[in-house]
Protein backbone atom coordinates (compact mmCIF):
# COMPACT_ATOMS: atom_id res chain seq x y z
CA UNK A 1 0.00 0.00 0.00
CA UNK A 2 1.25 3.46 -0.82
CA UNK A 3 1.17 6.40 1.60
CA UNK A 4 -0.68 9.65 0.98
CA UNK A 5 0.60 12.63 2.95
CA UNK A 6 -1.94 15.41 3.15
CA UNK A 7 -2.14 18.72 4.98
CA UNK A 8 -5.27 20.50 6.16
CA UNK A 9 -5.47 24.29 6.30
CA UNK A 10 -8.11 26.91 6.79
CA UNK A 11 -9.17 29.88 8.87
CA UNK A 12 -9.82 29.64 12.59
CA UNK A 13 -13.08 27.79 13.38
CA UNK A 14 -13.44 26.44 9.84
CA UNK A 15 -13.52 22.95 11.33
CA UNK A 16 -10.15 21.42 10.39
CA UNK A 17 -9.72 19.56 13.65
CA UNK A 18 -13.34 18.38 13.55
CA UNK A 19 -12.86 17.12 9.98
CA UNK A 20 -9.77 15.11 10.93
CA UNK A 21 -11.55 13.80 14.01
CA UNK A 22 -14.45 12.73 11.79
CA UNK A 23 -12.09 10.97 9.33
CA UNK A 24 -10.41 9.10 12.20
CA UNK A 25 -13.71 8.28 13.90
CA UNK A 26 -15.67 7.15 10.83
CA UNK A 27 -12.74 5.12 9.47
CA UNK A 28 -12.46 3.44 12.93
CA UNK A 29 -8.86 4.61 13.37
CA UNK A 30 -9.10 5.61 17.05
CA UNK A 31 -8.87 3.54 20.21
CA UNK A 32 -11.72 3.14 22.67
CA UNK A 33 -9.84 4.92 25.45
CA UNK A 34 -9.17 7.91 23.13
CA UNK A 35 -12.87 8.11 22.32
CA UNK A 36 -13.81 7.81 26.00
CA UNK A 37 -11.43 10.68 26.87
CA UNK A 38 -12.95 12.86 24.13
CA UNK A 39 -16.50 12.04 25.27
CA UNK A 40 -15.57 12.83 28.87
CA UNK A 41 -14.01 16.19 27.94
CA UNK A 42 -17.02 17.01 25.76
CA UNK A 43 -19.35 16.29 28.69
CA UNK A 44 -17.23 18.44 31.02
CA UNK A 45 -17.53 21.32 28.59
CA UNK A 46 -21.25 20.84 28.19
CA UNK A 47 -21.16 20.81 24.39
CA UNK A 48 -24.05 18.35 24.14
CA UNK A 49 -22.22 16.25 21.51
CA UNK A 50 -18.93 14.39 21.10
CA UNK A 51 -16.44 17.07 20.01
CA UNK A 52 -14.22 15.15 17.57
CA UNK A 53 -11.89 18.17 17.23
CA UNK A 54 -10.40 17.12 20.59
CA UNK A 55 -8.79 14.11 18.89
CA UNK A 56 -6.27 16.38 17.14
CA UNK A 57 -6.05 19.46 19.36
CA UNK A 58 -3.78 17.59 21.71
CA UNK A 59 -1.94 20.56 23.16
CA UNK A 60 -3.48 21.91 26.34
CA UNK A 61 -2.99 25.50 25.15
CA UNK A 62 -4.96 24.69 22.01
CA UNK A 63 -7.78 23.10 23.97
CA UNK A 64 -8.02 26.14 26.25
CA UNK A 65 -7.98 28.65 23.38
CA UNK A 66 -9.89 26.47 20.94
CA UNK A 67 -7.32 27.03 18.18
CA UNK A 68 -4.64 24.92 16.50
CA UNK A 69 -1.18 26.46 16.96
CA UNK A 70 1.21 23.61 16.17
CA UNK A 71 1.37 21.06 13.38
CA UNK A 72 -0.37 17.95 14.73
CA UNK A 73 0.45 14.76 12.83
CA UNK A 74 -2.01 11.88 12.78
CA UNK A 75 -1.87 8.49 11.09
CA UNK A 76 -4.61 6.18 9.88
CA UNK A 77 -5.19 3.59 7.18
CA UNK A 78 -7.99 2.11 5.12
CA UNK A 79 -7.83 -1.15 3.14
CA UNK A 80 -6.73 0.89 0.09
CA UNK A 81 -4.11 3.31 1.42
CA UNK A 82 -2.16 4.59 4.43
CA UNK A 83 -2.43 8.25 5.40
CA UNK A 84 -0.31 10.81 7.24
CA UNK A 85 -2.24 13.97 8.15
CA UNK A 86 -0.58 17.28 9.00
CA UNK A 87 -3.14 19.48 10.75
CA UNK A 88 -1.68 22.95 10.17
CA UNK A 89 -2.68 26.17 11.93
CA UNK A 90 -4.78 28.90 10.36
CA UNK A 91 -3.43 32.08 11.95
CA UNK A 92 -1.17 34.33 9.87
CA UNK A 93 1.43 34.35 12.68
CA UNK A 94 1.84 30.58 12.18
CA UNK A 95 2.67 30.72 8.45
CA UNK A 96 5.93 28.88 9.20
CA UNK A 97 3.96 25.94 10.65
CA UNK A 98 1.80 25.79 7.51
CA UNK A 99 4.97 25.73 5.37
CA UNK A 100 6.44 22.96 7.54
CA UNK A 101 3.30 20.82 7.38
CA UNK A 102 2.67 21.25 3.64
CA UNK A 103 6.26 20.97 2.40
CA UNK A 104 6.12 17.16 2.10
CA UNK A 105 2.40 16.85 1.34
CA UNK A 106 1.01 15.13 -1.75
CA UNK A 107 -2.34 16.86 -1.26
CA UNK A 108 -3.72 19.85 0.63
CA UNK A 109 -7.27 20.24 1.93
CA UNK A 110 -8.31 23.87 2.36
CA UNK A 111 -11.44 24.27 4.43
CA UNK A 112 -13.87 27.11 3.86
CA UNK A 113 -16.83 27.96 6.09
CA UNK A 114 -19.92 27.90 3.84
CA UNK A 115 -21.40 30.85 5.76
CA UNK A 116 -18.32 33.10 5.53
CA UNK A 117 -17.12 32.10 2.07
CA UNK A 118 -13.55 32.75 0.91
CA UNK A 119 -11.50 34.71 3.43
CA UNK A 120 -8.05 36.24 3.16
CA UNK A 121 -6.65 33.21 4.97
CA UNK A 122 -8.24 30.80 2.46
CA UNK A 123 -6.46 32.60 -0.38
CA UNK A 124 -3.21 32.70 1.58
CA UNK A 125 -3.29 28.96 2.23
CA UNK A 126 -4.02 28.24 -1.44
CA UNK A 127 -1.07 30.42 -2.43
CA UNK A 128 1.25 28.68 0.05
CA UNK A 129 0.13 25.28 -1.27
CA UNK A 130 0.93 26.38 -4.84
CA UNK A 131 4.27 27.92 -3.76
CA UNK A 132 5.20 24.60 -2.10
CA UNK A 133 4.12 22.77 -5.27
CA UNK A 134 1.60 20.55 -3.50
CA UNK A 135 0.36 18.54 -6.53
CA UNK A 136 -3.30 18.13 -5.52
CA UNK A 137 -5.63 20.63 -3.89
CA UNK A 138 -9.10 20.01 -2.43
CA UNK A 139 -11.36 22.91 -1.48
CA UNK A 140 -13.71 21.45 1.14
CA UNK A 141 -16.70 23.73 1.72
CA UNK A 142 -17.55 22.89 5.32
CA UNK A 143 -20.60 23.56 7.54
CA UNK A 144 -23.01 23.00 4.66
CA UNK A 145 -25.61 22.07 7.30
CA UNK A 146 -25.63 25.70 8.46
CA UNK A 147 -26.62 26.96 4.97
CA UNK A 148 -29.34 24.32 4.53
CA UNK A 149 -27.12 22.30 2.18
CA UNK A 150 -27.55 25.02 -0.46
CA UNK A 151 -26.25 24.16 -3.94
CA UNK A 152 -26.30 27.88 -4.87
CA UNK A 153 -24.00 28.79 -1.95
CA UNK A 154 -21.57 25.98 -2.85
CA UNK A 155 -21.49 27.12 -6.51
CA UNK A 156 -20.81 30.74 -5.47
CA UNK A 157 -17.76 29.71 -3.44
CA UNK A 158 -16.59 27.28 -6.12
CA UNK A 159 -16.70 29.92 -8.88
CA UNK A 160 -14.97 32.55 -6.74
CA UNK A 161 -12.14 30.19 -5.78
CA UNK A 162 -11.75 28.81 -9.32
CA UNK A 163 -11.23 32.39 -10.54
CA UNK A 164 -8.58 33.03 -7.88
CA UNK A 165 -6.86 29.69 -8.62
CA UNK A 166 -6.15 30.74 -12.22
CA UNK A 167 -3.45 33.08 -10.82
CA UNK A 168 -1.75 30.19 -9.04
CA UNK A 169 0.20 27.17 -10.19
CA UNK A 170 -2.37 24.50 -9.26
CA UNK A 171 -2.45 21.38 -11.43
CA UNK A 172 -5.33 19.44 -9.82
CA UNK A 173 -8.23 21.15 -8.05
CA UNK A 174 -11.30 19.40 -6.57
CA UNK A 175 -14.34 20.91 -4.80
CA UNK A 176 -16.30 18.91 -2.20
CA UNK A 177 -19.23 20.18 -0.05
CA UNK A 178 -19.10 18.65 3.45
CA UNK A 179 -20.34 18.87 7.00
CA UNK A 180 -17.56 17.61 9.27
CA UNK A 181 -19.79 17.80 12.35
CA UNK A 182 -22.47 15.51 10.89
CA UNK A 183 -20.22 13.50 8.55
CA UNK A 184 -21.84 14.57 5.26
CA UNK A 185 -19.58 13.65 2.28
CA UNK A 186 -16.63 12.97 4.60
CA UNK A 187 -16.45 9.17 4.58
CA UNK A 188 -19.68 8.37 2.76
CA UNK A 189 -21.90 10.24 0.30
CA UNK A 190 -24.49 12.55 1.85
CA UNK A 191 -28.22 12.11 1.33
CA UNK A 192 -28.67 15.78 2.24
CA UNK A 193 -26.94 16.94 -0.95
CA UNK A 194 -28.39 14.89 -3.83
CA UNK A 195 -27.32 17.66 -6.24
CA UNK A 196 -23.64 16.85 -5.63
CA UNK A 197 -22.50 14.19 -8.10
CA UNK A 198 -18.89 13.80 -6.92
CA UNK A 199 -17.28 11.39 -4.46
CA UNK A 200 -16.87 11.68 -0.70
CA UNK A 201 -13.67 13.20 0.67
CA UNK A 202 -12.24 9.86 1.89
CA UNK A 203 -13.01 8.20 -1.46
CA UNK A 204 -11.11 11.01 -3.20
CA UNK A 205 -8.16 10.63 -0.79
CA UNK A 206 -8.08 6.87 -1.39
CA UNK A 207 -8.12 7.13 -5.18
CA UNK A 208 -6.18 10.29 -6.04
CA UNK A 209 -3.24 9.27 -8.26
CA UNK A 210 0.09 10.30 -6.73
CA UNK A 211 2.63 7.92 -8.32
CA UNK A 212 3.12 10.22 -11.33
CA UNK A 213 3.70 13.29 -9.11
CA UNK A 214 7.22 12.18 -8.31
CA UNK A 215 10.02 12.97 -10.75
CA UNK A 216 10.89 9.63 -12.37
CA UNK A 217 12.91 11.20 -15.20
CA UNK A 218 15.87 12.89 -13.50
CA UNK A 219 17.96 10.40 -11.52
CA UNK A 220 19.04 12.04 -8.25
CA UNK A 221 20.58 10.09 -5.38
CA UNK A 222 22.16 12.20 -2.61
CA UNK A 223 24.62 10.00 -0.69
CA UNK A 224 23.82 9.94 3.01
CA UNK A 225 26.21 7.34 4.39
CA UNK A 226 29.04 5.08 3.24
CA UNK A 227 28.63 1.52 4.54
CA UNK A 228 31.86 -0.38 5.24
CA UNK A 229 31.40 -3.22 7.79
CA UNK A 230 35.07 -3.37 8.88
CA UNK A 231 34.38 -5.63 11.83
CA UNK A 232 32.73 -8.34 9.70
CA UNK A 233 34.35 -11.78 9.90
CA UNK A 234 32.68 -12.97 6.68
CA UNK A 235 35.13 -12.30 3.80
CA UNK A 236 32.31 -11.29 1.45
CA UNK A 237 30.93 -8.83 3.98
CA UNK A 238 34.41 -7.53 4.78
CA UNK A 239 34.83 -6.39 1.15
CA UNK A 240 31.35 -4.83 1.05
CA UNK A 241 31.15 -1.16 0.13
CA UNK A 242 27.74 0.49 -0.31
CA UNK A 243 26.35 4.00 -0.48
CA UNK A 244 23.11 4.58 1.42
CA UNK A 245 20.53 7.29 0.82
CA UNK A 246 17.02 8.12 -0.30
CA UNK A 247 16.19 8.22 -4.00
CA UNK A 248 15.22 11.83 -4.75
CA UNK A 249 14.34 11.30 -8.40
CA UNK A 250 14.40 8.88 -11.33
CA UNK A 251 14.59 5.09 -11.44
CA UNK A 252 17.80 3.19 -10.68
CA UNK A 253 18.53 -0.40 -11.80
CA UNK A 254 21.55 -2.73 -11.66
CA UNK A 255 23.58 -2.31 -14.85
CA UNK A 256 22.76 1.43 -15.18
CA UNK A 257 25.64 3.77 -15.92
CA UNK A 258 25.75 6.62 -13.41
CA UNK A 259 27.85 9.73 -12.81
CA UNK A 260 29.32 10.82 -9.48
CA UNK A 261 29.40 14.48 -8.49
CA UNK A 262 31.60 16.36 -7.73
CA UNK A 263 34.29 14.13 -9.34
CA UNK A 264 32.52 13.73 -12.70
CA UNK A 265 33.60 10.06 -12.89
CA UNK A 266 31.23 7.39 -14.20
CA UNK A 267 30.60 3.85 -12.97
CA UNK A 268 27.96 1.12 -13.16
CA UNK A 269 25.47 -0.01 -10.53
CA UNK A 270 26.16 -3.65 -9.63
CA UNK A 271 23.44 -4.04 -6.99
CA UNK A 272 20.73 -2.29 -4.99
CA UNK A 273 20.23 -3.43 -1.40
CA UNK A 274 17.44 -2.68 1.06
CA UNK A 275 16.68 -3.73 4.62
CA UNK A 276 14.56 -6.57 3.19
CA UNK A 277 17.19 -7.71 0.67
CA UNK A 278 18.30 -6.88 -2.90
CA UNK A 279 15.82 -5.23 -5.34
CA UNK A 280 15.77 -4.90 -9.11
CA UNK A 281 14.92 -1.19 -9.14
CA UNK A 282 14.74 1.83 -6.84
CA UNK A 283 12.59 4.92 -7.18
CA UNK A 284 11.38 7.81 -4.96
CA UNK A 285 10.95 7.80 -2.00
CA UNK A 286 12.77 4.48 -1.39
CA UNK A 287 15.78 4.34 0.94
CA UNK A 288 18.39 1.99 -0.52
CA UNK A 289 22.10 1.17 -0.63
CA UNK A 290 23.84 1.25 -4.01
CA UNK A 291 26.86 -0.86 -4.94
CA UNK A 292 29.13 0.18 -7.80
CA UNK A 293 31.56 -1.60 -10.13
CA UNK A 294 34.40 0.87 -9.34
CA UNK A 295 35.86 2.08 -6.06
CA UNK A 296 35.24 5.80 -6.31
CA UNK A 297 35.98 8.32 -3.58
CA UNK A 298 32.36 8.96 -2.56
CA UNK A 299 31.27 10.57 0.71
CA UNK A 300 28.21 12.05 2.41
CA UNK A 301 26.76 15.00 0.49
CA UNK A 302 27.84 13.74 -2.95
CA UNK A 303 25.30 13.15 -5.72
CA UNK A 304 24.71 10.21 -8.05
CA UNK A 305 22.96 11.04 -11.34
CA UNK A 306 22.94 10.15 -15.06
CA UNK A 307 25.92 11.15 -17.25
CA UNK A 308 23.68 13.16 -19.60
CA UNK A 309 21.15 14.40 -17.05
CA UNK A 310 22.91 16.28 -14.29
CA UNK A 311 21.70 18.75 -11.67
CA UNK A 312 23.04 22.32 -11.70
CA UNK A 313 26.32 22.71 -9.84
CA UNK A 314 25.88 26.12 -8.24
CA UNK A 315 27.27 28.38 -5.55
CA UNK A 316 24.94 31.33 -6.18
CA UNK A 317 21.27 30.53 -5.60
CA UNK A 318 18.02 32.50 -5.92
CA UNK A 319 15.26 31.13 -3.71
CA UNK A 320 11.88 31.89 -2.19
CA UNK A 321 12.48 31.80 1.57
CA UNK A 322 10.00 31.50 4.42
CA UNK A 323 11.72 33.03 7.45
CA UNK A 324 10.92 31.19 10.69
CA UNK A 325 13.09 32.89 13.32
CA UNK A 326 11.57 34.97 16.10
CA UNK A 327 13.73 37.95 17.11
CA UNK A 328 16.20 37.52 14.24
CA UNK A 329 15.86 39.04 10.76
CA UNK A 330 17.19 37.71 7.46
CA UNK A 331 19.19 40.51 5.85
CA UNK A 332 22.16 41.04 3.49
CA UNK A 333 25.48 39.83 4.95
CA UNK A 334 23.68 37.33 7.25
CA UNK A 335 25.77 34.17 7.62
CA UNK A 336 23.93 30.88 7.97
CA UNK A 337 24.26 27.16 7.44
CA UNK A 338 22.34 25.78 4.47
CA UNK A 339 21.29 22.13 4.56
CA UNK A 340 20.46 20.89 1.07
CA UNK A 341 19.71 17.15 0.69
CA UNK A 342 22.58 15.51 2.62
CA UNK A 343 25.09 18.35 2.20
CA UNK A 344 25.47 21.19 4.71
CA UNK A 345 27.44 24.29 3.68
CA UNK A 346 27.98 27.83 4.92
CA UNK A 347 25.96 30.48 3.10
CA UNK A 348 26.03 34.26 2.88
CA UNK A 349 22.93 36.32 2.09
CA UNK A 350 23.88 38.45 -0.93
CA UNK A 351 20.58 40.25 -1.44
CA UNK A 352 16.93 40.35 -0.37
CA UNK A 353 15.17 41.16 -3.66
CA UNK A 354 11.58 41.56 -2.47
CA UNK A 355 9.03 40.47 0.12
CA UNK A 356 5.84 38.79 -1.02
CA UNK A 357 2.47 39.93 0.33
CA UNK A 358 0.87 36.52 0.69
CA UNK A 359 -2.60 38.04 0.89
CA UNK A 360 -2.49 40.06 -2.36
CA UNK A 361 0.42 38.21 -4.09
CA UNK A 362 2.10 41.62 -4.66
CA UNK A 363 5.89 41.99 -4.52
CA UNK A 364 6.99 44.68 -2.07
CA UNK A 365 10.46 46.23 -1.84
CA UNK A 366 12.29 44.91 1.20
CA UNK A 367 15.77 44.93 2.71
CA UNK A 368 15.12 42.11 5.19
CA UNK A 369 12.63 39.39 6.17
CA UNK A 370 11.01 38.95 9.59
CA UNK A 371 9.15 36.08 11.26
CA UNK A 372 6.63 34.34 8.93
CA UNK A 373 7.53 36.56 5.97
CA UNK A 374 8.28 35.12 2.52
CA UNK A 375 10.57 36.72 -0.03
CA UNK A 376 13.08 36.16 -2.79
CA UNK A 377 16.68 35.98 -1.58
CA UNK A 378 20.06 35.47 -3.25
CA UNK A 379 22.64 33.30 -1.44
CA UNK A 380 26.32 32.60 -2.01
CA UNK A 381 27.60 29.27 -0.64
CA UNK A 382 31.14 28.28 0.33
CA UNK A 383 30.90 24.98 -1.58
CA UNK A 384 28.98 24.00 -4.71
CA UNK A 385 25.53 22.43 -4.30
CA UNK A 386 23.90 19.98 -6.74
CA UNK A 387 20.49 21.54 -7.25
CA UNK A 388 17.37 21.52 -9.43
CA UNK A 389 14.64 24.17 -9.50
CA UNK A 390 12.04 23.42 -6.82
CA UNK A 391 9.38 23.32 -9.55
CA UNK A 392 11.18 20.31 -11.05
CA UNK A 393 12.17 18.40 -7.91
CA UNK A 394 10.98 19.28 -4.41
CA UNK A 395 13.81 17.31 -2.75
CA UNK A 396 16.80 18.66 -4.68
CA UNK A 397 15.12 22.07 -5.00
CA UNK A 398 14.47 22.66 -1.30
CA UNK A 399 16.72 23.49 1.64
CA UNK A 400 16.61 24.67 5.24
CA UNK A 401 18.59 27.46 6.89
CA UNK A 402 20.26 26.91 10.28
CA UNK A 403 21.56 29.50 12.74
CA UNK A 404 25.19 28.61 13.51
CA UNK A 405 25.00 30.03 17.03
CA UNK A 406 21.94 28.12 18.24
CA UNK A 407 21.82 25.25 15.69
CA UNK A 408 18.10 26.03 15.30
CA UNK A 409 16.19 25.97 12.00
CA UNK A 410 15.48 29.59 11.03
CA UNK A 411 14.19 29.30 7.46
CA UNK A 412 13.04 27.09 4.59
CA UNK A 413 13.82 27.79 0.94
CA UNK A 414 12.63 26.79 -2.50
CA UNK A 415 15.19 27.23 -5.29
CA UNK A 416 13.99 29.34 -8.22
CA UNK A 417 17.23 29.90 -10.13
CA UNK A 418 20.96 29.30 -9.79
CA UNK A 419 24.21 30.57 -11.33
Amino acid sequence: MDILRFATAGSVDDGKSTLIGRLLYDSKAIFEDQLEAVERTSRDRGTGYTDLALLTDGLRAEREQGITIDVAYRYFATPRRKFIIADTPGHIQYTRNMVTGASTADLAIILVDARKGLLEQSRRHAFLASLLRVPHLVLAVNKMDLVDYSEERFEEIREEFAGFATKLNITDLTFIPISALHGDNVVSRSENMPWYQGTSLLHHLEHVHIASDRNLVDVRFPVQYVIRPHSATDRELHDYRGYAGQVAGGVLKPGDEVLHLPSGLTTTITGIDTFDGPVEEAFPPMSVTLRFADDLDISRGDMICRPHNQPHVAQEIDAMVCWMADGLRLQPRSRLLMKHTTRTVKALVRDVQYRLDINTLHRNDATSLGLNEIGRVTFRTTQPLFVDPYARNRLTGGFILIDEATNGTVGAGMIVDCH
